[in-house]
C-alpha cells in the first residue's frame, strides 16, 4: 500500500481538575495525532502525548522533519521507514519530541496495515491472548482537599468496577504522610489486590528513596515506579538491590538501546515502555523481546486503547494501565469507543486496526493548528 498523504495536528485539552504529581502540577495536556492515507484509500491513525505545554513541537517534527521519509513508501515497510526517520533526526534529538513524532507515525502505519488486513491489531501482531488481558486501574492523584479516606474510597470503587490491581501516586508529601494514604488504600482494597506506587521521579538521592519505601513496605506494594529521574540508572539499580519492593521504570525511556542499559544494570524488575514515547510499535516490540531474554516482564505506560493490543500479543507482558475516567488521561474525550472491563481485565477489541473510534467533533474542538 503506497502512502500518499501524511498529516498531523495538535490537540490541547484542559484537565477537568488541576492535578498534581510528586514534583509538578498539570492543568492541560497536549497531544499529536497523525493521519496516513494510502493509495488504496486506507487511513491509519497514530497519536502520542506531547506534554503539558509546547506539544506542537511533536507535530512540527512530523510535518517538517519526518513526513518526507514516509510519503511514497509502502506502508508495510515499517522497518525501512523507521530507520529513515531515525537517521534523519540524529541532529534534532533522539529523545523527547522527535522520538514521540516517530512513534505517532509508526503507530499510524501499523493501524493502517492491520485495517487493510481486516484484523484487530493484536491479532495482526500475533495474538498471545484471546479474549481478556489483565489491567490495573490507575489513579490516586493529589488533589486539593483530598484526604486519605477519599483516596481509599477511590481505590475501592475501582475494585468494585472489577479491577484486580490499582495504582496511586506517592512522593509529593513527606513519607509518613504518604504512609497514611497508602494505608487507607490498602485497607480499602484488602490484602490480596496488588497496590502499585508511582513516584514520578520524586527523589534525587538513594537514601531518601530507600527510607521512604521501607516505611511503606509494611503494606506490601506491588512495585515502586519511577523513583528517580529516568537517566539516573545507577540510582535505580542501587535502590532495586536494597529494598524488597520491585522497582519499575521506563515510561520515558527511548529505544531498545536505552532499555538494554536498564536491564544490564538490573535497575528494574519491571519495565514500562510507552509505544507513544519509545519509538512506536516497531521499537516497543524490540524492547519487549529484549526484556524477555532477560526474564523481565513488561507493563506498558498508559494509552490503554493502544497498549491492550501489545500486551495481548506479547508473551512477557503483564498489565495494561487503564485510567477509569478522562480526568487525567483526557485524550479519551476524543474517543467514541471505550474499552470494556471484565473479569479483572480488558476485553480485546474486535474492530480492525487499533480500533479507536474517533470523535471528530471533539478533535476539532481541541485542535490547535488544523490538519497539515
Amino acid at each position: 500500500m503506497k502512502i500518499t498523504q501524511v498529516d498531523a495536528c495538535t490537540l490541547v485539552i484542559p484537565l477537568q481538575n488541576v492535578t498534581s504529581f510528586s514534583t509538578r502540577t498539570v492543568t492541560q495536556r497536549h497531544y499529536t495525532i497523525v493521519k496516513v492515507k494510502t493509495l488504496d484509500g486506507v487511513e491509519g491513525y497514530g497519536f502520542c502525548y506531547g506534554g503539558n505545554k509546547a506539544g506542537h513541537l511533536v507535530t512540527i517534527a512530523v510535518r517538517d522533519l519526518l513526513r518526507e521519509h514516509v510519503i511514497g513508501k509502502d506502508s508495510h515497510q515499517v522497518e525501512e521507514i523507521w530507520q529513515a526517520m531515525f537517521r534523519e533526526s540524529l541532529l534534532h534529538g533522539r529523545r523527547g519530541a522527535v522520538m514521540r513524532a516517530i512513534s505517532a507515525i509508526d503507530i499510524s502505519l501499523w493501524d493502517a496495515n492491520a485495517k487493510a488486513a481486516d484484523l484487530p491489531l493484536w491479532k495482526y501482531l500475533g495474538g498471545n491472548q484471546k479474549e481478556i488481558v489483565p489491567a490495573y486501574a490507575s489513579g490516586g492523584y493529589y488533589l486539593d482537599g483530598k484526604t486519605p479516606d477519599d483516596l481509599g474510597e477511590e481505590m475501592a470503587s475501582y475494585v468494585e468496577m472489577g479491577f484486580r490491581a490499582v495504582k496511586i501516586k506517592v512522593g509529593r508529601v513527606p513519607p509518613r504522610e504518604d504512609a497514611k494514604r497508602i494505608e487507607a488504600a490498602r485497607e480499602a482494597i484488602g490484602p490480596d489486590i496488588p497496590l502499585f506506587l508511582d513516584a514520578n521521579n520524586a527523589w534525587d538521592d538513594y537514601q531518601t528513596a530507600a527510607q521512604a519505601v521501607r516505611i511503606w513496605e509494611v503494606w506490601e506494594p506491588g512495585w515502586i515506579e519511577e523513583p528517580f529521574m529516568p537517566d539516573e540508572i545507577d540510582l535505580h539499580a542501587r535502590l532495586a538491590d536494597a529494598i524488597k519492593t520491585p522497582v519499575a521504570t521506563g515510561e520515558i525511556e527511548n529505544g531498545h538501546w536505552g532499555f538494554k542499559i536498564i536491564l544490564d544494570k538490573k535497575a528494574a524488575s519491571i519495565i514500562q515502555p510507552d509505544a507513544g514515547v519509545c519509538g512506536g510499535i516497531t521499537e516497543w516490540r524490540k524492547i519487549a523481546a529484549l526484556a524477555q531474554a532477560y526474564g523481565i516482564p513488561v507493563a506498558p505506560h498508559w494509552l490503554a486503547d493502544l497498549h491492550v493490543h501489545l500486551v495481548a500479543s506479547t508473551p512477557n507482558a503483564t498489565w495494561v494501565e487503564l485510567f477509569p475516567d478522562t480526568s487525567v488521561l483526557n485524550i479519551m474525550t476524543c474517543f467514541n469507543s471505550q474499552l470494556e472491563v471484565k473479569q479483572g481485565g480488558l476485553v480485546l477489541p474486535t474492530q480492525p486496526g487499533v480500533g479507536i473510534e474517533w470523535d471528530w467533533q471533539a478533535v476539532e474542538k481541541y485542535m490547535l493548528d488544523g490538519w497539515k
